[in-house]
């Protein structure tokens, strides 16, 4: 029988342990980011996934409606939908692409995105306090992790987008 370095086990043991805190925790702040989206939503009487458009609008914007649309992974038709409540709301507008006449861009308002901040102030504050706990070195490593993290996460939504699309 191979008798087995107690000293070699522990760091192994030890990184299984962070491992599963780690992907513990990211659930837990998927789960939170989502509860307090869908309070900011209910404030704003947005629906389903107009806040995760607008931001990515507000984010990356001017986009294309196709564009959009890939970027959060919805049908075109549904993104339409979306586009539509959006502009009612006085959210975003269409406007002409400079470059090409024919195509749309969609913009947010500027003028509403107050609101949308305000809401999410609370949190802002926290992170602020949570961010001034760490030195530069350890932001870098956290930007990267979060970067690399939903680098995965849209990887995999396309991933299984892809899929459903071929299983039509």
């Amino acid at each position: 029988m191979k008798s087995v370095d107690p000293g070699h086990q522990e760091p192994a043991r030890r990184r299984r342990r962070l491992d599963r805190e780690v992907r513990a925790s990211l659930r837990d702040v998927s789960v939170q980011l989502s509860l307090l989206n869908n309070q900011v939503r209910g404030h704003l009487e947005l629906k389903g996934a107009d806040l995760e458009c607008l931001d990515l609008v507000s984010r990356e914007g001017p986009l294309g409606p196709s564009v959009l649309a890939r970027r959060a992974g919805l049908h075109p038709a549904t993104m339409t939908g979306i586009l539509d409540r959006l502009e009612r709301g006085g959210w975003i507008v269409r406007e002409r692409d400079p470059a090409d006449r024919r195509a749309v861009l969609i913009r947010a308002e500027r003028a509403r995105g107050a609101e949308v901040l305000s809401l999410y102030s609370g949190m802002n504050s926290a992170m602020d306090q949570i961010i001034g706990d760490y030195d530069e070195a350890q932001l870098e490593l956290l930007a990267d992790f979060l970067r690399r993290t939903a680098e995965a996460g849209r990887a995999a939504a396309q991933d299984l987008a892809d899929g459903a699309a071929e299983g039509r």
